[in-house]
């Protein structure tokens, strides 16, 4: 299966849905998207809500560090990452753990809900 999404703005935050396979091909699309969206509407609290049928490879973790920088995804960004196949979550995590380690945002939820209150904590 490929992959699709859509972003959107839902209140104040920008959502984003994705399906199927993740890995840096989607990224590399996806990611500038989002940014577009965050600086179109000023809002930088980001949820996205995926349901990947292939998970994030652990050389694709570690690119998402170098796209999140190019990008300028930076402390003004908040970003809540909901994983519902429960096959993928580990290695979501381990991208989380990426980006932190480089001082880049982003937390892993595996449910909405939590995620969304994450967001309002901000």
């Amino acid at each position: 299966m490929d992959s699709h999404f859509e972003i959107f703005v839902e209140g104040n935050l920008i959502k984003v849905h994705l399906s199927g396979r993740e890995d840096m091909q989607v990224a590399s699309s996806l990611w500038p998207q989002v940014v577009e969206a965050c600086e179109k509407n000023n809002c930088f609290q980001v949820l996205g809500i995926a349901e990947t049928t292939q998970p994030l490879n652990t050389v694709d973790a570690y690119q998402y560090a170098q796209l999140f920088d190019k990008l300028g995804i930076d402390y003004r960004y908040r970003i809540a990452w909901v994983e519902l196949n429960p096959q993928a979550y580990s290695a979501t995590l381990f991208a989380q753990t990426v980006l932190k380690n480089r001082g880049l945002p982003g937390r892993v939820f595996a449910s909405e809900a939590d995620a969304r209150r994450w967001l309002e904590e901000g």
